[in-house]
This record gives C-alpha cells, sequence and structure tokens, in this order.
C-alpha cells in the first residue's frame, strides 16, 4: 500500500492554490470540479463538495493535523508571507529550539495548520 496524497478542505479552490502556490511553489496538477491536486500530493477541495460527500461539518483551526514544510531561509518566507498574506494568524511565533532548529506555526486562509521549520542540520 502507498499513500498518494493528503486532502485539505477549503472556501475558495482558486485562493488556496495561489497561497500554496505563492508560498511553496506548488503547481496544479489537475483540476477537477472542485477538486484540485497540486505537486507534492497535496489535494485542496472546496468545503461545499466534502461536506456533501462526508455530511458534518468543517471544524476550522481544529488543530488535529498539519502539513510541514522545510525552509533554510525561514527569515525570507516570513517576510514573503507577511507581504502576500498580511492578515495570517500565526500559532506558535518564529523560534528556536535548543538542537538550533527555528520554526513557526501558522493557519492558511481556511484553518489548515502549518509548520514550516529549518531543515535538521
Amino acid at each position: 500500500m502507498k499513500l498518494k496524497n493528503v486532502l485539505i478542505v477549503v472556501k475558495n479552490i482558486e485562493n488556496s492554490r495561489r497561497f500554496y502556490h505563492d508560498l511553496f511553489g506548488l503547481e496544479s496538477l489537475l483540476d477537477s470540479e472542485g477538486n484540485m491536486i497540486l505537486t507534492e500530493g497535496l489535494v485542496l477541495q472546496e468545503e461545499k463538495y466534502w461536506t456533501e460527500s462526508l455530511g458534518k461539518e468543517i471544524i476550522s483551526e481544529n488543530n488535529s493535523s498539519e502539513l510541514y514544510f522545510e525552509e533554510a531561509d525561514i527569515e525570507g518566507f516570513i517576510e514573503k508571507l507577511e507581504k502576500l498574506y498580511p492578515k495570517i494568524k500565526y500559532v506558535t511565533p518564529l523560534n528556536e529550539d535548543k538542537l538550533g532548529q527555528k520554526m513557526l506555526r501558522f493557519y492558511d486562509m481556511d484553518g489548515n495548520l502549518i509548520e514550516v521549520r529549518t531543515p535538521f542540520s
């Protein structure tokens, strides 16, 4: 068995596509009626399709999972994030652990938790 994708629910698929492209360089591989597959295995699904399929309410900012990215120039990433998305909601501000790895957490526009960390040296 092989894990193929990770799906997140979004309110506006085009805005989310732009967000993940602008910040992480992900490209669209397939766009099909409320579903979009991006590079690196991330799938975006519009909320209305997910709620119809699941029959349950979407709970934004539920903190039960996160998307994890690594970036060597984390300060440059934060500058780009704040310039392009000034209203972004931070969960954990930039900090450094005892091994020297820097990290931050924030929500995307739909309350999906994202962690960005410098690569482990």
